[in-house]
């Protein structure tokens, strides 16, 4: 074990590049071990080189969260190999634009299955872990769209806000066992494929950005840092809590014009 291991555990899905990776590396500069995750297996291998790079600890695991054994053969991973699972941080999902009348039962199931179904896959396997343990940290990551209606977004919407959902009744149920469950919302992150759909847009990106409050596209190292934060000794009374990091995207109000 690495001189600035604490001893914890985390899995962290789709932390291949993004959100996941950020958080993944952010976590393993804080001494906890992380078990790397991402569907496509060299991408694992890549986070979990930058993290024994960086004098961290880490495992990479291949696979695909919308397979139940494969979200249980994670913390299985991390128990046998480290001896326990102190964090859970359900990141991987993804999205598929289209008008409502456009999506079809098929398309439907299969986004709820990779957000929401997903998650529940990793609960599954992680609560009796972290129930025998008498601790452990559950974090999800939801969306906008999942606190409000985004055109095009209803089946991502309606499983982002089914995260939200099951993360204040896991936050409730399983909060006498010392286990913390909680969510965060990112706003318009500043990756390629946002850039790519904001530049089909009248004004691009800047005209974009100006109607952020804080006036930026955010950065997976902005939810790093909130990731650290809620897994750390100085947020154990936050539980079942949503964390907008968003700029204040979604504290904005629809006035009406006059």
């Amino acid at each position: 074990m690495s001189e600035n291991a604490d001893g914890r555990v985390a899995v962290v899905t789709g932390s291949g590049s993004g959100i996941g990776r950020a958080s993944a590396l952010r976590l393993a500069r804080d001494g906890i071990t992380v078990v790397v995750n991402d569907i496509h297996g060299d991408n694992a291998l890549q986070t979990a080189a930058m993290i024994e790079t960086a004098g961290g600890r880490a495992i990479a695991i291949a696979g695909d969260v919308t397979s139940p054994e494969s979200v249980a053969g994670l913390v299985t991973a991390a128990v046998d190999r480290f001896g326990r699972l102190d964090i859970l941080f359900n990141n991987a999902g993804g999205q598929q634009p289209k008008p409502t009348d456009h999506v079809t039962p098929a398309d439907f199931a299969a986004i709820v299955e990779l957000n929401l179904h997903s998650m529940f896959y990793g609960v599954s396997a992680a609560l009796p872990v972290m129930m025998e343990q008498r601790a452990g940290v559950i974090l999800s990551t939801t969306s906008g769209a999942g606190l409000g209606a985004v055109p095009g977004l209803a089946a991502y919407g309606a499983a982002k806000a089914g995260m939200i959902s099951l993360t204040r009744s896991i936050a409730v149920e399983y909060g006498p066992y010392g286990i913390r469950a909680n969510v965060i919302s990112p706003g318009s992150m500043d990756t390629t494929g946002l850039r790519r759909w904001v530049n089909t847009l009248p004004g691009g990106v800047d005209a974009y950005t100006a109607q952020i409050p804080s006036g930026r596209l955010g950065t997976p190292e902005d939810i790093a840092d909130v990731v650290a934060f809620l897994v750390s000794d100085q947020a154990t009374y936050i539980n079942g809590a949503l964390v907008p990091v968003d700029g204040a995207t979604h504290a904005k109000l629809a006035v009406p014009a006059t």
